[in-house]
């Protein structure tokens, strides 16, 4: 496995996870009656775009180079 086709799995995982601490930060910021956090960064966005990247350096990698490590 190439090492972008091994990053997909890798980014989408981390931005699960910051995209999930920010909307918990959000949920217990409005139980306690406070003005919840404002989101610094678009985790679904910022990840959306990160795994596009990958994907297409992966297709360009493969049909460039034949997938030869």
């Amino acid at each position: 496995m190439c090492v972008f086709c091994a990053a997909v799995p890798v980014a989408m995982v981390i931005g699960t996870s910051v995209h999930t601490s920010q909307r918990e930060k959000v949920k217990l910021a409005e139980e306690e009656g406070k003005i919840p956090p404002r989101r610094m960064i678009p985790a679904q966005r910022v990840t959306a775009v990160v795994i596009g990247g990958l994907v297409i350096a992966s297709v360009v990698y493969h049909t460039r180079f034949g997938g030869v490590i």
